[in-house]
């Protein structure tokens, strides 16, 4: 099944009021982000959209596929679900070693190209994460940052998922803003969960979740453009204080007072 477009209808909030947005429409390439509070209903959200909901869960949404709702085989079948959804909680059973992982991912995938499309995997998540990922190395030995950034990678590469949801990436290191520009050269749509203002500001769209109901949407305009260079600016810093820390080297005022004037934050 070709998927052109993935429709979102409204249900009902935890009040039992009618969500305020009553729809929202994404089309192949769109880059959305899910933002609010803990405890707004990102999760059920991203739930419904999981399971293809059809008004059988507890916020009543329905979600379509092309204008129409999916039949229960491809929900239920894994094979035929076109959604992958990466979590936050990334355990593996298998001690397999990455590139090993990989190869049976694409045979199960039936690509006739698996050995240059698990190398084009391990070269996608190591532009995602500072710390690369040994092909030799067993799945259970890779840390945190890493295990996602392979299950993105592996994901959008191998996987034939045209819809993929992302789960709070910005809590593994993942070069956020690299993510995002190796993600629009694939025609997917990728939904995050996020509470960063960069990865939200950097969405085509954005879903404001309050009280469990989705309360508004947001189309990312040209002022909102010009604010994301700022935040690009000190999200560039704050990496680089994060990179000394790790490294061990000393944070002094000279060397703040140098980095704002370079920013151009003072004179």
């Amino acid at each position: 099944m070709q998927i052109r477009e993935l429709t979102l209808r409204g249900g009902y909030g935890k009040d039992g009021e009618r969500e305020p947005v009553s729809e929202v429409h994404l089309e192949m390439g769109d880059i959305v982000s899910i933002v609010g509070p803990t405890g707004s209903g990102k999760t059920e959200l991203i739930n419904d959209i999981e399971r293809f909901a059809n008004g059988n869960t507890p916020s009543k949404r329905r979600i379509l596929v092309n204008g129409v709702e999916l039949h229960e085989d491809f929900v239920s079948e894994p094979s035929k679900n076109p959604v992958a959804l990466i979590t936050q909680h990334t355990n593996f059973l298998s001690d397999f070693p990455v590139r090993r992982f990989l190869e049976m991912h694409a045979k199960v995938r039936q690509s006739n190209k698996s050995n240059s499309i698990v190398d084009d995997t391990l070269n996608f998540a190591n532009e995602l994460t500072g710390e690369p990922v040994i092909p030799d190395n067993a799945m259970t030995e890779l840390s945190g940052g890493q295990t996602r950034a392979l299950l993105i990678a592996d994901a959008v590469v191998i996987g034939s998922s045209p819809i993929i949801l992302l789960d709070e990436i910005e809590n593994a290191g993942i070069d956020r803003t690299r993510a995002l520009e190796l993600l629009k050269q694939y025609e997917k749509i990728f939904i995050f969960v996020t509470h960063d203002p960069r990865i939200a500001l950097l969405s085509d769209l954005r879903i404001i979740m309050k009280n469990g109901a989705m309360q508004k949407k947001i189309i990312r305009g040209d002022s909102e453009k010009r604010t994301m260079e700022e935040i690009e600016k000190i999200d560039e810093l704050l990496t680089d204080l994060r990179g000394r820390v790790r490294n061990g080297d000393n944070l002094s005022e000279d060397y703040m007072i140098s980095k704002l004037k370079a920013l151009g934050y003072i004179a």
